[in-house]
Order: C-alpha cells, then sequence, then structure tokens
C-alpha cells in the first residue's frame, strides 16, 4: 500500500493554511468583545467568526485529503 506523495503534499498545504487562522480568529473576536462601543464591532465579530470557520473548513478538508492519500489506492 504505497502513500500518493502528491495528495499528501496537498493535505499538509490544508493543515498549514489552517495553522495561522486557528490564532487570528479567536484573538479578532477578542479584540471585537473588548471594544463594544465601536461602530465596527459586528464587522470584526463577523470577520474573526468567518477566520474560525475557514480554519475549521480547512482542517477538515486537509485531514480528509491526508487520509485519502494514506488509505485510498
Amino acid at each position: 500500500m504505497a502513500t500518493n506523495k502528491d495528495l499528501l503534499a496537498k493535505g499538509i498545504k490544508y493543515l498549514a493554511g489552517a495553522l495561522p487562522l486557528l490564532f487570528i480568529g479567536p484573538s479578532i473576536i477578542y479584540n471585537a468583545f473588548m471594544n463594544q462601543q465601536n461602530v465596527w464591532h459586528y464587522l470584526v465579530l463577523g470577520i474573526g467568526i468567518i477566520a474560525c470557520l475557514a480554519a475549521m473548513y480547512l482542517m477538515f478538508k486537509g485531514l480528509k485529503t491526508i487520509t485519502n492519500s494514506l488509505f485510498n489506492d
């Protein structure tokens, strides 16, 4: 059972893209809740939520791609 190295590299790239979003998303959400008196509160909160959702999507896609590269023929 051989590993598809191209597909494995693609999955690792997805996980590498998710890594900064895992730290940026919650910090943006925290910043939005600390500045609730600001007019841009909801916009910054929305951007933080989108960053967290994008991190979860990229992690799912990366892990799925890695498992496909390891276990599919």
